[in-house]
């Protein structure tokens, strides 16, 4: 196992996910916990020191299966992280109840690391918020020793943590965000390591393989990424993007079966970044599974300036392709809409196609946005 080093700790590059584990009848809330033993069990016998839960998770077993498994071994052997769930407005004001009712699920005296969850559009403002007393709370803690290293994870876009990192960027000594080679511009997961390098801040992985969706590429990709790297199988070249950035301490996978979690430690038992040759190849695969599944905006705004409605048709483009990428498991676009102003929203065009006049792209704007809205829910 590869480690990094983290204020004199030596974490595992390879962190256990706890959102995704095995679960039966196919209930996300019914987790299999003798095959999540032999997956916990096998972690540590591999050098996985770094486990990551959530209040949310699996309908709220997550904490409570991965404390009951990890209470078999030293507190000193792992390090366990868990967050604040400020997704959901109804726990806006609940920071105590909530911080300690999951070391309880947990059955541990202190949080190793403890994040604001999910920093985005929505829920900025009320984490910004004295009022809720979230930031105070998660200090004081803190300085008590229950919580030994603050940081966030983070879905919103880089205005969204530029203006939380402004607020507590100080106090934050990791950010966890969504990377991996289609996002790195898809998402603009690159502005996004570039604006936590600026502030010093160690960089943690979420969705490494996109929630499944870069283990298996089209025959053409994976013909090309073993003609460079022959012994290299598709799910590990995402790996070996992430190895590439220095700043990238924790990259979290969350494997839901034996045979992932083989796979993927076996992965990292040797550090094998990407050279020049084969960063571009790999991000030449993004873009063309990008340009192939999306719609071509560029974010030229020449559609706003003739939008009677005032959309921010680019910004709403962008949320589409999210939800299209994503699929069923769309979670992003849903999540930015209820941020935006009910007079703002994809179904408010009024369709006049004043827009599509002035498109470089030639995009049938109208169309997308009546798609979008419909995809949605909302016609």
């Amino acid at each position: 196992m590869i480690y990094s080093d983290f204020n004199g700790k030596k974490l595992s590059a390879l962190g256990m996910g706890n959102m995704r584990l095995p679960v039966l009848n196919g209930q996300d809330n019914q987790i299999d916990v003798e095959t999540s033993k032999k997956m916990i069990a096998y972690c540590m016998e591999h050098g996985i020191n770094y486990y990551d839960t959530a209040y949310g998770y699996h309908g709220g077993q997550s904490e409570l299966v991965v404390g009951e498994l990890l209470k078999n071994y030293d507190r000193s052997s792992f390090y366990l992280a868990s967050k604040f769930p400020g997704y959901d407005a109804s726990n806006w004001g609940k920071v105590k109840e909530i911080f300690e009712d999951q070391l309880k699920k947990c059955q541990v005296e202190y949080f190793d690391f403890y994040m604001f969850h999910n920093v985005c559009e929505m829920n900025v403002d009320a984490y910004l918020d004295p009022k809720y007393g979230i930031y105070d709370y998660l200090i004081e803690q803190k300085k008590n020793g229950r919580i030994k290293h603050l940081g966030f994870s983070a879905h919103g876009d880089i205005d969204c943590m530029t203006k939380f990192l402004n607020a507590y960027g100080k106090d934050m000594e990791f950010g966890q965000i969504e990377l991996n080679y289609f996002d790195y511009k898809f998402q603009d997961a690159k502005g996004k390591v570039e604006l936590l390098d600026k502030w010093n801040i160690t960089v943690w992985v979420m969705e490494p393989v996109r929630g499944g969706q870069l283990a298996k590429l089209s025959d053409d990709a994976t013909a090309k990424l073993k003609a460079a790297r022959p012994d290299e199988d598709v799910p590990a070249w995402a790996f070996r993007f992430l190895q590439s950035f220095p700043s990238v301490k924790v990259t979290l996978s969350g494997m839901s079966n034996m045979e992932q979690l083989v796979a993927n430690i076996k992965t990292y038992e040797e550090n094998k970044p990407l050279n020049d040759a084969e960063m571009k190849l790999i991000l030449g695969i993004a873009d063309d599974m990008i340009s192939k599944n999306t719609v071509p905006c560029t974010g030229c705004h020449y559609c706003v300036s003739k939008c009677p409605k005032q959309l921010d048709i680019p910004g709403l483009i962008k949320l589409y392709n999210e939800a299209i990428i994503a699929g069923s498991g769309d979670f992003i676009a849903p999540m930015a809409l209820a941020a935006i102003d009910k007079d703002k929203q994809p179904e408010c065009c009024i369709g006049c196609k004043s827009c599509e006049k002035v498109c470089p792209q030639t995009i049938h704007i109208s169309e997308e946005l009546k798609k979008f809205a419909k995809k949605m829910g909302r016609v």
